[in-house]
C-alpha cells in the first residue's frame, strides 16, 4: 500500500439528529478544537454576530436551519478529519440519506430533553443498512431533561442498537455539575461557555478519593459512585470491534453550546473511529489501499457562490490518489475530464488543493457533466453502488409565471434537481414538468432559489398523487401498451426512465396485481 499513511491519518464522518438536538453547534464546537475559526457561530439569536460557519446559504441564516450538507475538513492532534454537517429537517431527509453513503462513521446527536425522536429513528434505518459505526452525543445536559438512565434505555429500545457510556452526568439541568470519563478516571466540572483550550480536568484515579466529595458535595459524589459501579458492573471494557462492526454505540453527555464534554467525545473519536473503508462496485470491491484512484459523487450544490454561477460536485476519494490537472475516466459519459482547480472546503470558503487520499471529500467544479452517483475512475468502467434515490411523497406541478423567464426557469430547475433536492417527472404526451419533494419546506427552498439565484418566477400547484414508481419489464411491448394506457399516470424522470405515478395507495395495489410482467420499483438505483 502506497499511501497507507495518508488513509491511516483521515476520519470521514457525517453529523446527524433530529433539527434542532444541536448538530449546527456541535460541528461549530469540533471546528473550534480544531483551530479552524477562532469563534464559534450562533445559529440563532436576535443579533447574531456571527453565524454558524456550516450555515452558508441565505435561506438557512434566516430561518436558523440548515437546508443542505455542508463539508469542512481540518485538522486535531494530526488526523486529518472530513466532517459533514446534514440537515436534520425531514424534508432534506434525501440529502442526509446520500451524505451517509460517502462517510465511514457518525456522530448522533441526542437531545437530552426530547429524547429519540422521528427523524433520528429514521437516519438510524439507514445507518442500520450500511451498519455504519455509530457515537452517540447526549446533548443540553445543561436543561431539565429526562433521567440519564431512562434516557439510555429509551434510545436502545427506540434505535436497536446497544450503548455502552464513556462518560457519565453528575446531575443535569440547574444542577448540573459536570461529567465522569468513565474511560480515563478523571473529572471535568461544569463551567458555561468554556473556551476550546481551557483544561479543568481533575484526576480521580479512585472513586472513594475524598477530594470527589469536595468538588461535587457529599449527595451527588455518592449518586455517581453508585452510578459508575453499576456501569462498570454492566457494560465492562468497551470493545472496539463491537463498535466498527455497528453493533454498540459509546455514548458521551455534555451541552455543545457550552463547550462542554465535546473534547472527551473528539478525543475517542480520533481513537476509535474507523479509517476509510474498501467498497463495493458494480463489477468488484474496490480495496482502499489500491494504487488506482476511483471515486464517486454524492452532492451537487449550484450556486455556492451566487456572484459567480458556479456548480460545484462533492466527490468521496474512494481510493488511490487524486491529483490537479491529471486526466480520469468519467464512467457515465466514457470520456477523460480534468480539474484544473480542486477544492476542500470550509463550509463555504475553499481552497484549492493539488492532492487527495481516500477519505477525502474534494469539490469539483462543474459545468454540467455530472449528476449524482456518477464515478471517476483511472480507466476502469463500474460504478459504486448503493446511492438510492427514494420516491418522493408529495408532487406539485410547475408553473411558470413569467413566460419572458422561460429559458432561465428551464435552466434553474434542471440544475437545482441534478442537486437532487427534488425530483424532475415530465408527463408523457405533454410537456407538464411535475416536481416530487419529500417535504413541503423543499418546495418554498426551490422556488426561493429559482428567484434568488436564476430569476425566474415559478408557481406550484398541488398534483393527487401518492407515490412514483419507476418500471422496467422484460418484455417492452407490455411496458409500452401500460404506459399510453395510463397516459395521465405516466412520466418520465430526469434520465429518460418511465416511472407511473399511482394516485393512492389502492390504484398501485391493483395495477402491481393486473401488471404480473411490470415491475415496480420504490427506489431508482441511480445506475440501474
Amino acid at each position: 500500500m502506497k499511501f497507507e499513511k495518508e488513509i491511516n491519518r483521515r476520519k470521514t464522518f457525517a453529523i446527524i439528529s433530529h433539527p434542532d438536538a444541536g448538530k449546527t453547534t456541535l460541528t461549530e464546537k469540533l471546528l473550534l478544537f480544531g483551530g479552524a475559526i477562532q469563534v464559534a457561530g450562533a445559529v440563532k439569536s436576535n443579533k447574531i454576530k456571527k453565524h454558524a460557519t456550516s450555515d452558508f446559504m441565505e435561506i438557512e441564516r434566516q430561518r436558523g436551519i440548515s437546508v443542505a450538507t455542508s463539508v469542512m475538513t481540518f485538522e486535531y492532534k494530526d488526523t486529518l478529519i472530513n466532517l459533514l454537517d446534514t440537515p436534520g429537517h425531514k424534508d432534506f431527509a434525501e440529502d442526509t440519506y446520500r451524505t451517509l453513503t460517502a462517510v465511514d462513521s457518525v456522530i448522533l446527536v441526542i437531545d437530552s430533553v426530547n429524547g429519540v425522536e422521528a427523524q433520528t429513528r429514521r437516519l438510524m434505518e439507514v445507518c442500520r443498512m450500511r451498519d455504519t459505526p455509530v457515537i452517540v452525543f447526549i446533548n443540553k445536559m445543561d436543561r431539565d431533561g429526562k433521567n440519564r438512565f431512562d434516557l439510555l434505555e429509551e434510545i436502545e429500545k427506540e434505535l436497536h442498537i446497544s450503548l455502552h457510556p464513556m462518560t457519565w452526568p453528575i446531575n443535569s439541568g440547574k444542577e448540573f455539575k459536570g461529567v465522569y470519563n468513565i474511560d480515563n478516571k478523571s473529572l471535568r466540572l461544569f463551567t458555561a461557555s468554556t473556551k476550546a483550550e481551557e483544561d479543568d480536568v481533575i484526576g480521580i484515579s479512585d472513586l472513594n478519593d475524598a477530594t470527589l466529595d469536595a468538588m461535587v458535595g457529599d449527595r451527588d459524589a455518592a449518586q455517581l459512585r453508585e452510578d459508575v459501579e453499576l456501569i462498570d458492573g454492566v457494560y465492562g471494557e468497551l470493545k472496539v470491534d463491537d463498535y466498527l462492526s455497528g453493533r454498540i454505540a459509546p455514548v458521551f453527555f455534555g451541552s455543545a453550546v457550552n463547550n462542554f464534554g465535546v473534547k472527551e467525545m473528539l478525543d475517542t473519536f480520533i481513537r476509535i473511529a474507523p479509517v476509510p473503508r474498501s467498497r463495493e462496485t458494480s463489477k468488484r470491491t474496490v480495496d482502499v489501499g489500491e494504487d488506482q484512484f476511483s471515486g464517486f459523487i454524492f452532492k451537487i450544490h449550484a450556486n455556492l457562490d451566487p456572484k459567480h454561477r458556479d456548480r460545484i460536485a462533492f466527490m468521496r476519494v474512494c481510493s488511490g490518489r487524486f491529483e490537479r490537472n491529471k486526466y480520469y475516466h468519467h464512467v457515465r459519459l466514457d470520456r477523460d475530464v480534468r480539474f484544473s482547480n480542486p477544492y476542500s472546503f470550509m463550509a463555504r470558503s475553499k481552497d484549492i488543493i493539488d492532492d487527495a487520499y481516500a477519505g477525502d471529500v474534494v469539490g469539483l467544479f462543474d459545468t454540467g457533466n455530472f449528476k449524482i452517483g456518477d464515478t471517476l475512475t483511472e480507466g476502469e468502467d463500474f460504478y459504486f453502488s448503493g446511492i438510492p434515490t427514494f420516491s418522493p411523497e408529495i408532487f406539485k406541478e410547475l408553473v411558470n409565471k413569467d413566460p419572458m423567464k422561460t429559458k432561465q426557469l428551464e435552466k434553474g430547475v434542471s440544475q437545482l434537481t441534478d442537486e437532487g433536492v427534488a425530483q424532475l417527472f415530465t408527463q408523457f404526451g405533454g410537456n407538464k414538468k411535475i416536481i416530487g419533494c419529500v417535504g413541503e419546506l423543499q418546495f418554498e427552498v426551490i422556488q426561493y432559489r429559482l428567484l434568488q439565484e436564476y430569476g425566474a418566477a415559478a408557481e406550484f400547484r398541488p398534483l393527487p398523487f401518492y407515490k412514483a414508481c419507476w418500471l422496467t419489464s422484460e418484455d417492452p411491448k407490455k411496458l409500452d401498451d401500460f404506459l399510453r394506457f395510463k397516459q395521465q399516470n405516466s412520466a418520465e424522470d430526469k434520465d429518460g426512465h418511465p416511472v407511473y405515478l399511482a394516485q393512492s395507495e389502492w390504484f398501485l395495489n391493483t395495477e402491481i396485481t393486473n401488471n404480473p410482467d411490470i415491475k415496480f420499483h420504490f427506489t431508482s438505483e441511480i445506475h440501474k
